[in-house]
């Protein structure tokens, strides 16, 4: 469920213990060390995991307050966990707190560049403040996901606002091109030119 959460370390089994016959036992201990930091990993992947899955509960119940809390918590065993900014941003910014949600999302981007949610949900938060930036941000988030229809969408939505209508015209195409039915989003100026060709009809062929 979590995209980039890390699997459970499984135990070490059969470690060689490159010591023997040796004066040092270094080898040996760092090994031991190793596995040991495994170990403590994949409890801590297992708390943040189980955490993560609680604080979508909560916002599922409209406890945002108790999910965000929990957010926290997951941030403090593992700072740089993407998911846990993205949504710590969605709830900030659900509250009206701009300065705090775009900081979650450039913390959850420092972490994955490409991760498109946040490049998304970041484009949305500063698109009437900062257009340049929100457009960037759509770019960087319709080269990793070019399909989507969605973000495409907005990409020339806001293009389209300022007067950027080649580029506009273009993510229009693209956004049509991965769903027709978003064709109907698409303002009416631009219509016509996104609109994918008709089908060629066998209805009427010469018999």
């Amino acid at each position: 469920m979590w995209a980039g959460l890390a699997g459970t370390v499984t135990a070490a089994i059969g470690v060689t213990v490159w010591a023997v016959h040796s004066p040092s036992a270094e080898p040996s201990e760092s090994k031991a060390s190793s596995v040991t930091r495994q170990s403590a990993r994949g409890k801590e992947t297992k708390e943040t995991d189980a955490l993560l899955r609680t604080g979508l509960q909560r916002q599922a119940q409209q406890d945002s307050a108790g999910a965000a809390e929990i957010y926290r918590r997951v941030l403090k065993l593992d700072p740089g966990n993407k998911d846990a900014w993205y949504r710590l941003g969605l709830i900030e910014q659900m509250n009206g707190r701009t300065e705090q949600a775009r900081s979650a999302y450039e913390n959850a981007l420092k972490t994955d560049p490409a991760f498109t949610a946040a490049l998304y949900s970041e484009a949305n938060l500063v698109a009437a403040t900062e257009p340049d930036r929100a457009i960037g941000l759509l770019k960087r988030a319709v080269a990793t996901s070019p399909k989507s229809s969605v973000m495409q969408l907005q990409l020339g939505l806001i293009l389209a606002k300022y007067d950027r209508d080649a580029e506009a015209e273009e993510a229009f195409r693209r956004a049509v091109a991965a769903d027709h039915q978003v064709l109907s989003q698409v303002p009416e100026s631009f219509r016509d030119a996104v609109s994918p060709a008709p089908t060629p009809s066998h209805a009427g062929s010469s018999r």
